[in-house]
């Protein structure tokens, strides 16, 4: 994206105004976010030209997204760009509504961190409480995308949104769900509650079965029965946390969803696999593993297996 941006710069007129001028004029005959070096060009060459720059990001976010270049300007013009962002949050466009919300996010993925909001969202909350209700799906999963992103340095403000957003609509408590994701993997009693996940002390874990061992590449196989013996097992959360070796021989959990329902049974076999296919998010080390059964937050059973070289 930037390589196309500094390949336009030399191809343009050295005039911003002017080079902007023709962008513009083009890029409605271009869609979808692979032609993000739009505004990859304003983020490079127009940071010190705010009016021209703000006018350009909302054209070009129409047809891509301007949510990666519009951070530097957030860094630089912190006040006056969060007041445009509170102005695009009301805008008739969901594409504009959409940057408000997402070119805020204070750990957006790919693009540069907004530190000043990871320690105060204040600034931050003002939009996202004008989008909340917002008729489009694509743009109220940005704003539970930058809840969750509050909640990694601040889970009290949005344990706190929860218990005043819940309720009001089921787009909203989906939406809250849907940022609350991270609160809910760690297992925090509160966030668990807020959605019916109550202490799974009447269950219990019987035949929990571990492949002993698996190969990179292959897939692990493991199964467990969910056992209440007085009642029905109720709102369960059932999730696996899988213990990483990593590099440094020590272990790093990652945890997976595996289903949730509110169950009248009182007996619910689960068999489940992971696969250990290469992927490029994750370097996989040989070693000893752990893998642990989690029900509303609660650790209830665990085992370990061993991850081998391909043959």
């Amino acid at each position: 994206m930037t390589h196309i941006a500094e390949m336009l710069h030399r191809s343009l007129t050295d005039n911003y105004k002017e080079a902007i001028g023709i962008l513009k004029l083009i890029s409605p005959r271009f869609n979808g976010f692979e032609y993000m070096f739009f505004p990859g060009y304003v983020e490079l060459y127009g940071l010190n030209e705010y009016k021209e720059s703000v006018a350009a990001l909302e054209h070009f976010t129409e047809n891509s997204s301007s949510e990666l270049a519009v951070r530097p300007f957030i860094k630089k013009y912190k006040g006056e760009m969060m007041a445009q962002m509170e102005e695009w949050a009301e805008s008739k466009n969901y594409h504009i509504r959409r940057l408000a919300s997402e070119g805020c996010r204070p750990r957006l993925p790919w693009a540069m961190a907004l530190p000043d909001f990871k320690k105060d969202p204040r600034p931050v909350l003002k939009v996202l409480e004008k989008l909340k209700d917002d008729e489009s799906e694509f743009v109220r999963r940005s704003v539970a995308n930058n809840l969750n992103d509050i909640s990694k340095d601040n889970p009290h403000i949005l344990i706190g949104i929860a218990n005043r957003w819940l309720g009001r609509s089921t787009n909203t408590d989906r939406l809250i769900k849907h940022a609350c994701r991270s609160l809910l993997k760690q297992g925090i009693p509160e966030v668990l509650l807020l959605f019916g996940f109550s202490d799974p002390g009447h269950i219990s874990i019987e035949e929990f079965s571990l492949q002993e061992s698996v190969k990179r590449e292959e897939r692990l196989d493991f199964s467990f029965t969910l056992k209440s013996e007085d009642r029905e097992l109720g709102k369960v959360r059932i999730e696996y946390g899988l213990d990483f070796m990593k590099k440094n021989g020590r272990l790093s959990r990652k945890t997976f969803k595996i289903s949730e329902s509110d169950s009248l049974e009182q007996v619910k076999k689960v068999t489940r696999q992971h696969s250990f296919k290469s992927i490029t998010t994750r370097k996989y080390y040989s070693g000893a593993h752990g893998l642990a059964i989690i029900v509303n937050g609660k650790e209830l059973a665990s085992g370990t297996f061993t991850l081998t070289e391909k043959s």
